[in-house]
């Protein structure tokens, strides 16, 4: 067992004055068979009161509105995360596995990613989890991480034309070649010990089991990550989303700290 400290801190600064604004932020750890949250500290500037719920994923989130007028919104959440020793992330409930098995979103297959899937080879692979290991594997090694190269609504497909990319597209791609393997898999928003920003990575249905894999690193996601949410692609594990009126051209800024406490 160890425990993980994590900061994040989302800025945006308006060009004109916000009259409203309605924002949504998923940014609290789930507690899950891997992970339990002992301790939480949020702040919202300006002040404002806001909510808890849960998306239809699961995802723990808080809503609110502000009527203030505003040129700056910031978010914070600070807390401790405590990563439980174990192999899975969570036991599968066959009334949720359905949705992770189709083509989603930015998850969607064209001709470049069905020609690299056909090329695969699975012939010495005996299950989900073996046949997950040898496509993580695959893709690290047939596609590059270059920050930059993509955008926040680049597809799978698209990244893979291009042939580079950054966490992402990684994710999107992997999890589009696992449910053309006939495996449910999901996408993963969460935190990595370091600083930085978010990071991303994907979960798949290995016996009933959902079982994390980071295919940026090629690796499977052990005691230095933290997990925020789930959903079919990005868009639904997206931390932040807003409606405002007014505010004109906007500038984000986020910051992440995750370490290890002693």
């Amino acid at each position: 067992m160890s425990v993980l400290h994590f900061e994040y801190k989302m800025e945006i600064k308006y060009e004109e004055y916000v009259g409203r604004c309605y924002f949504t932020i998923k940014c609290i750890p789930k507690e899950d068979a891997r992970q339990h949250l002992r301790g939480l500290k949020l702040s919202v500037l300006p002040e404002v009161a806001y909510s808890w719920g849960k998306d239809s994923f699961g995802n723990r989130q808080i809503y609110g509105c502000e009527t203030e007028p505003h040129n700056q919104f910031v978010f914070q959440a600070v807390g401790d995360v405590e990563i439980i020793q174990t192999d899975y992330e969570e036991e599968a409930g066959d009334e949720t596995t359905g949705i992770f098995r189709v083509p989603h979103g930015k998850c969607v297959p064209g001709p470049g990613l069905s020609e690299y899937y056909k090329s695969q080879d699975f012939s010495g692979c005996k299950s989900h989890y073996e046949i997950c290991m040898a496509l993580m594997h695959s893709l690290h090694q047939d596609f590059s991480y270059v920050p930059g190269a993509t955008q926040v609504g680049t597809t799978a497909d698209e990244a893979w034309e291009l042939g580079r990319g950054v966490c992402q597209d990684y994710a999107h791609i992997y999890i589009t070649l696992l449910r053309m393997a006939g495996i449910p898999a999901r996408y993963v928003c969460g935190l990595i010990i370091g600083e930085g920003a978010s990071h991303a990575w994907a979960e798949a249905l290995c016996g009933d089991r959902w079982v994390a894999f980071d295919p940026t690193n090629d690796c499977l996601v052990l005691d230095h990550y933290i997990k925020l949410g789930h959903g079919r692609d990005a868009a639904d594990c997206a931390i932040n989303r807003g409606l405002m009126w007014n505010g004109g051209a906007q500038s984000q800024t986020i910051s992440v700290l995750v370490e290890k406490c002693e």
